[in-house]
């Protein structure tokens, strides 16, 4: 049975996001990085398997989880790639290997863009480069001025289940779902708000192809394949930036798939990063 990860609080320029780890020390890690509306408990089951032969490191990102929500954060792409890169300083990770889903995937990628350097592989799961993207219903809600606000305020628990099983092949597990809207609070309806008004979809496509294409870093896409809100044609064309990426579609998954199938994430998840952390 693997370890359960340990947790703590990291501040990061005035900001504390908890932060979930485990595995050896060393100044290389596998970075999981959630998304809109998750959380660093998303990858429980994932990272506590990594974190038998890999350092592990997932944080709740500013205004999600149990992380602080400040009004005053920059919500933007580029201000949680600039958070996400204090965290790996404060951490001491000088080399990571990045597992991404959903807002995870511009955030992380972003922070890859910047360093280089630093960044050795990549996981995205139902994310990554969108270029031509048209936002989903949802978030053509939230980034309409009062429409947004108010749909946040109705938010009840039940709306929340019924909303986000909606499109999706099976079931998100109850518990999944009910931990989410747990931490679904006035600081994470804020966050969501600003932040899908503050990013334009597709808009740092170029700038992701230019900056991660030549470094064609070791990638593995994995996508459900009845993803309501991001097309799964995009998975093949991640190999527009990342060309030697290996693609898996899971033909009974939907957005969530390390949700909804876990078992068959894990399976090809964990022989990815065994071998770009055991190549270091």
């Amino acid at each position: 049975m693997p370890t359960a990860l340990r947790e703590r609080m990291v501040p990061v320029a005035g900001v504390r996001s908890v932060v979930r780890e485990g595995g050896p020390d060393g100044d290389e890690a596998v970075v999981f990085v959630h998304g809109n509306p998750g959380s660093s408990r998303d990858w429980e089951f994932l990272g506590a398997q990594v974190a038998d032969f890999a350092r592990v490191v997932a944080p709740d990102m500013p205004g999600y989880g149990h992380a602080d929500k400040p009004a005053d954060f920059t919500y933007t792409v580029e201000g949680y790639a600039r958070h996400l890169g204090g965290l790996l300083d404060v951490l001491g990770v000088r080399r990571a290997h990045l597992v991404l889903h959903d807002f995870g995937g511009p955030w992380g990628l972003m922070w890859a863009a910047l360093n280089p350097e630093r960044y050795a592989s990549t996981v995205l799961i139902n994310c990554g480069v969108l270029p031509g993207y048209k936002w989903h219903r949802f978030a053509r809600i939230w980034r309409t001025p009062v429409l947004g606000e108010l749909a946040q305020l109705l938010s009840s628990r039940a709306a929340f289940h019924k909303a986000l099983n909606e499109g999706q092949p099976r079931r998100l597990p109850k518990e999944f779902l009910d931990r989410m809207y747990d931490d679904y609070d006035a600081g994470t309806k804020r966050a969501v708000l600003r932040l899908y008004r503050a990013t334009e979809p597709g808009r740092n496509a170029e700038r992701f192809q230019a900056a991660l294409r030549p470094l064609d870093r070791p990638t593995l896409v994995i996508w459900g394949a009845r993803d309501p809100y991001i097309d799964v044609a995009y998975a093949e064309r991640q190999r527009e930036t990342f060309p030697s990426a290996t693609v898996s579609v899971l033909a009974e998954s939907g957005h969530w798939p390390f949700a909804d199938d876990p078992e068959r994430v894990s399976a090809l998840l964990l022989p990815f990063l065994r071998t770009q952390t055991r190549s270091a």
